[in-house]
């Protein structure tokens, strides 16, 4: 069901490092700020980044962090360190202002849309972080979002891992980052790791959340794009396309523009 990227990963990789270099001379900023997580697309952005030999701050936010997603995340900074002396980092640990936050709000209301909601929150307050350190570091906000999850399904927080200045790697698959990952020489043990958005505080991958495996979701989206239906397929196929079109119909509000109440002529 999964489609093997075809890419060209070196020349992909000196395109992309080029636009983000001569976007960031053309806004007149010192580099780059980049959220990082543990996992294969902040890893990847942050080395795109990094070649740029502007400087790169890779930041680290736990917020009830799982172990694993932290040493991984640190394993990739370090590892980067060395490779590029541009790139510097710094940890802004979040637990605190979480807590405080949710007890400043009520939490009242349905279990389940309250845990979302918070989840949400944690992606907004890091959002928040790496806007603060980019302003005071003249830098830009980076994001590691891929193309399934910024324009298939909407795998993402509006106003939160959703709010950047720059999306280097949201035109490539979930399986060109990987391709691009392995090129870069980002760690195997992010390399082999279930994705996962660390939101909740446990150690639920984005497959549990989705009920589909990026895999599954890349052939599903591409599919779609061909213009088939859910009619055209059967067993697990179908069911995965009609995930597919389910997130996809449900999380347009995060991929279309705002939109915007525009007055008549007549009534101005």
């Amino acid at each position: 069901m999964a489609k093997k990227s075809t890419i060209q990963t070196e020349k992909v990789n000196t395109y992309i490092v080029e636009w983000l270099k001569n976007y960031a001379n053309k806004a007149k900023v010192n580099g780059f700020v980049i959220g990082i997580s543990g996992g294969v697309d902040s890893a990847v952005t942050s080395t795109l980044c990094a070649q740029t030999g502007l400087s790169v701050l890779c930041v680290e936010m736990p917020i009830h962090q799982a172990e694993s997603q932290v040493s991984r995340g640190r394993e990739h900074i370090e590892q980067l360190k060395k490779r590029f002396p541009n790139v510097s980092n710094i940890e802004t640990d979040l637990t605190e202002t979480f807590e405080s936050f949710k007890k400043a709000v009520p939490q009242t209301g349905e279990e389940a849309k309250i845990s979302l909601s918070l989840a949400n929150t944690r992606a907004r307050l890091r959002m928040t972080s790496l806007y603060y350190l980019a302003g005071i570091h003249g830098l830009i906000v980076a994001g590691t979002g891929n193309k399934v999850e910024d324009f298939g399904v909407g795998f993402y927080t509006k106003y939160g891992d959703g709010g950047v200045d720059v999306s280097p790697i949201a035109d490539l698959m979930k399986s060109d980052v990987y391709a691009l990952g392995e090129f870069l020489k980002i760690p195997d043990s992010i390399l082999t790791a279930a994705p996962t958005d660390g939101l909740f505080g446990d150690n639920r991958t984005d497959e549990d959340q989705l009920g589909a495996s990026y895999d599954e979701l890349e052939w599903a989206m591409l599919a779609a794009a061909s213009g088939k239906t859910g009619a055209d397929f059967t067993g697990r196929e179908k069911s995965v396309f009609e995930i597919y079109k389910r997130l996809n119909t449900n999380n347009k509000h995060k991929m279309d523009p705002i939109p915007v109440c525009v007055i008549p002529e007549m009534l101005k």
